[in-house]
C-alpha cells in the first residue's frame, strides 16, 4: 500500500509512513481543519487547468535541481528559510499538477507557513504565496498578494497573472480579461528589464502569454 500523504510505498503492517510520518489509518482531514471552508473541491479540472497554464512550471529550485528529479535525501535543517520555502512550493505545485490533491493538501499549509516565517518577502515570494493560495482555492488571498506586488512594482507581470487567475476562479470574466490585457500591455517592457524572477519562471510567462492572447482575442 502507499502512504496517503506522500505516496511512499509501505508494508501492509505499517502504522505510520517512514518518510513523512503520516498515520496510515488516519482518515482525511475533516472540513473543520486548516482553513475551514476552503473549496478544496475546486482542485479538480479547474485546478488542473489553473496549475498547468499559469503556475505549475516552477522555475529553478535551490541549487538548480529540477523538482521531481531523482535526488539524494536532503537534510532540510541545513537549508536557508528561502530554500525550504522554495522546496515546499515546488512540491505542492508538482503534486497539484499530478492531480495528487490529498498529498497537495497535506503539504500546502506547511508551504504557506514557511513563507510566513521568512524575514522579508520580495515579489517572487509573494507570487509563490499567491499561487499557493490559488491552489488552495483562496482567490481573495491571491488578489491580496497581487495588490501588494503592484504597490511594490506597479507593472510587475506576476500581479496581472495572479489577478487573471483569481478572477477566473471567482467567475469574474470581465476583470479576468482586463488582467490579461494588462499583462500583454506591459509584457514587452517588463521582460526587457530582465528581472531574475522572470528568468526563473520563463516557461510560465511564455505559457501565460499564449493564454492571454486567447483570452483577449476578439472583442
Amino acid at each position: 500500500m502507499d502512504c496517503r500523504a506522500c505516496g511512499t510505498q509501505l508494508s501492509d503492517s505499517a502504522r505510520f509512513c517512514h518518510k513523512c510520518g503520516a498515520s496510515v489509518a488516519a482518515p482525511p482531514a475533516a472540513p473543520g481543519g486548516w482553513r475551514a471552508g476552503l473549496p478544496w473541491g475546486v482542485a479538480g479540472a479547474a485546478l488542473g487547468a489553473l496549475v498547468t497554464v499559469l503556475l505549475m512550471r516552477p522555475g529553478r529550485t535551490s541549487g538548480g535541481t529540477a523538482e521531481g528529479a531523482p535526488a539524494a535525501a536532503i537534510d532540510i535543517s541545513q537549508m536557508s528559510p528561502e530554500e525550504r520555502a522554495t522546496r515546499l512550493y515546488n512540491r505542492v505545485m508538482r503534486l497539484a499538477s499530478e492531480g495528487k490533491n490529498d498529498s497537495m493538501q497535506f503539504f500546502l499549509p506547511m508551504a504557506l507557513q514557511t513563507y510566513g516565517q521568512l524575514p522579508a518577502l520580495d515579489n517572487d515570494a509573494r507570487y509563490h504565496i499567491g499561487v499557493l493560495d490559488l491552489a488552495g482555492g483562496d482567490a481573495a488571498g491571491a488578489l491580496a498578494e497581487a495588490d501588494t506586488i503592484v504597490r511594490n512594482t506597479p507593472t510587475h507581470l506576476f500581479a496581472f497573472m495572479l489577478r487573471a487567475r483569481a478572477y477566473q476562479a471567482n467567475g469574474n470574466g470581465v476583470k479576468a480579461k482586463q488582467a490579461f490585457r494588462d499583462f500583454l500591455r506591459n509584457e514587452a517592457a517588463e521582460r526587457g528589464r530582465s528581472r531574475p524572477e522572470y528568468t526563473d519562471h520563463k516557461d510560465t510567462l511564455d505559457a501565460f502569454h499564449t493564454d492571454a492572447l486567447k483570452a483577449t482575442a476578439g472583442r
